[in-house]
């Protein structure tokens, strides 16, 4: 057995710069668009490696089979979903269904504005809701490219626009993982994001539209913005607290899609904004082959179903795969458990972290039919022989999607291979106890760590289990609400997904955007570090100015 230590060079200063290397050699050589994402992941792992063995003192052979493990699990499950839904993307475009799916948004409204709200915040929160993982941006990005958007706007726009979900992402899986770690109820703990997160689901709408058109642009269509502000964030509150946090997004994101259609019906803006690149200088402008103009003829209600309905298949076959009762099912059958040797409960993670000393799983479970990418590319097929696609012609188009994504699959492995290092490691849990030290601005800067872990892992069910247990035990030792703080690791946790570098490379993949990760990364940066940070205020005035909308429910 292994016990990881916190503070290896017993300067808590020093350990936590150290600590820090790994993920801040990644997301500076990614920034500075000089260095490819693919390589910029490798030097980052190897960077990771040289950490955990010669400052943490993790033995050398389970410091490799880690990053060996996150190097599997980068691609099942992540890179398996972005493969297979920009297969499907493909199979859309070569069909030209996507073409008519253009004309079936441009019917509901030519405005672009009006369109990210539509497609990136509440179409990308309903399959947050159901599958999360890097579907919502795969699939906004690639239809917001296919309908003219420049890759940086939809890439970047995407992003942002797919925070306010991610709590209740994949049928509530974060507060589950939150609820596991922390002995606090679901329920409880799903209710207090819920009183959060509808602040910041009205502001996202408003932030992401003034991101792209600027605040006139914005104000031009306020009414619209705040109707679909309004319409998720209400069943958002509702939904977490009177029902339960597994249908939150896959509700409010259809109320808000249902809002917003209807009131486009009466209302449109006095002047349509037809500009494809974001607000000021967009270096992606000048990558962007001409547009064709948009066919306005009206679709036939044979075109529109035709053009809605590999979209609804997906829909239908993410809420099925993202259920509880079928991922029970297919897991008692179609599983590969892989206990790795000399890693898989070899390594105790300790007090503080810890209440006690407890071994850290290291199994790749292998669950290839539950896997969200299995469901997204039966969905493929099943579209693809309704589009009339031979097997022989669907076979060669994954090829031609596989040579596509290739080094995106790379980059996606070796990310995730140090976020499964540094994890096992103890190098994250250094650096969240570096945020717990802060005392009385613990609940400022304990959001940030949620914020921190999400930036870090990828994923905000990865850093509620992370950093869970971590929120209940300083929140308790500082005499503030563990119900509090630990929704609170979830919520900030949401506006680090823009940043955090898989969710990046999946966006530049579904634009076609090869290359330019350093670009995406810099443009959402500010947006994720400013929203974090009103979350951050926001939890401080639920802590100390307004204690009883900490209170636990009875």
């Amino acid at each position: 057995m292994w016990n990881q230590v916190y503070n290896p060079l017993n300067n808590i200063v020093l350990s936590t710069i150290a600590a820090a290397v790994p993920v801040a050699t990644l997301l500076i050589l990614i920034a500075t668009g000089k260095v490819k994402a693919h390589l910029a992941a490798i030097i980052a792992l190897i960077a990771a490696n040289l950490i955990a063995i010669f400052v943490f003192t993790m033995p050398a052979n389970m410091s490799i089979r880690a990053s060996l493990l996150g190097v599997v699990r980068g691609f099942f499950p992540i890179g398996w979903i972005v493969l297979n839904v920009i297969f499907l993307y493909r199979l859309t475009v070569a069909t030209g269904q996507f073409d008519l799916l253009k004309r079936a948004v441009g019917s509901v409204t030519e405005d672009r504005r009006l369109q990210l709200l539509l497609i990136a915040f509440s179409f990308g929160a309903f399959f947050e809701g159901a599958s999360g993982f890097g579907t919502p941006v795969a699939i906004t990005g690639s239809i917001l490219i296919g309908l003219g958007f420049s890759p940086l706007a939809a890439s970047g726009l995407s992003l942002i626009a797919n925070t306010a979900p991610v709590a209740y992402g994949a049928l509530g899986t974060p507060i589950q993982g939150l609820a596991l770690v922390t002995g606090l109820d679901p329920y409880v703990l799903g209710a207090m994001v819920g009183r959060q997160l509808p602040v910041f689901s009205l502001i996202v709408p408003f932030w992401v539209v003034w991101a792209f058109a600027g605040w006139k642009g914005m104000k031009d269509i306020w009414p619209a913005i705040l109707i679909t502000g309004i319409s998720f964030a209400v069943p958002q509150f509702v939904i977490s607290n009177y029902l339960n946090p597994w249908i939150v997004d896959i509700g409010a994101s259809l109320i808000s899609m249902g809002a917003l259609i209807l009131f486009l019906r009466v209302w449109q803006p006095k002047q349509l904004w037809l500009s494809p690149a974001l607000r000021g200088n967009d270096e992606s402008l000048a990558t962007m082959t001409p547009a064709k103009p948009l066919d306005k003829t009206p679709l036939s209600q044979a075109q529109l179903w035709s053009a809605l309905l590999p979209w609804i298949i997906v829909c239908i076959l993410m809420l099925i795969w993202g259920s509880g009762w079928f991922k029970s099912w297919a897991n008692a059958i179609f599983t590969w458990n892989y206990p790795v040797p000399e890693l898989h409960d070899m390594i105790n993670k300790v007090p503080p972290v810890a209440a006690k000393p407890t071994p850290e799983s290291a199994v790749f479970g292998f669950t290839y039919l539950s896997f969200t990418g299995t469901g997204m590319l039966i969905a493929a097929i099943i579209s693809g022989f309704l589009m009339g696609f031979s097997p022989a012609k669907m076979i060669a188009e994954y090829g031609r999607t596989l040579k596509v994504c290739a080094v995106s699959l790379i980059t996606i492995s070796a990310m995730l291979a140090i976020g499964t290092l540094t994890g096992l490691s103890g190098v994250d849990a250094t650096l969240g106890l570096a945020f717990a030290s802060t005392g009385i601005l613990y609940p400022f800067f304990g959001t940030l760590l949620g914020w921190l872990g999400v930036a870090l892992t990828g994923s905000d069910t990865a850093s509620n289990i992370l950093f869970g247990n971590l929120q209940r035990i300083t929140s308790e030792q500082l005499g503030l609400s563990s119900v509090l703080m630990a929704a609170a690791n979830s919520s900030g946790g949401v506006m680090g997904k823009m940043i955090d570098a898989q969710s990046i490379v999946v966006a530049s993949t579904a634009t076609n955007w090869y290359g330019h990760e350093g670009s995406i990364l810099r443009f959402v940066f500010k947006h994720s570090i400013a929203l974090a940070c009103l979350v951050g205020l926001f939890v401080m005035l639920q802590a100390y100015l307004h204690p009883f909308t900490a209170m636990v429910l009875k």
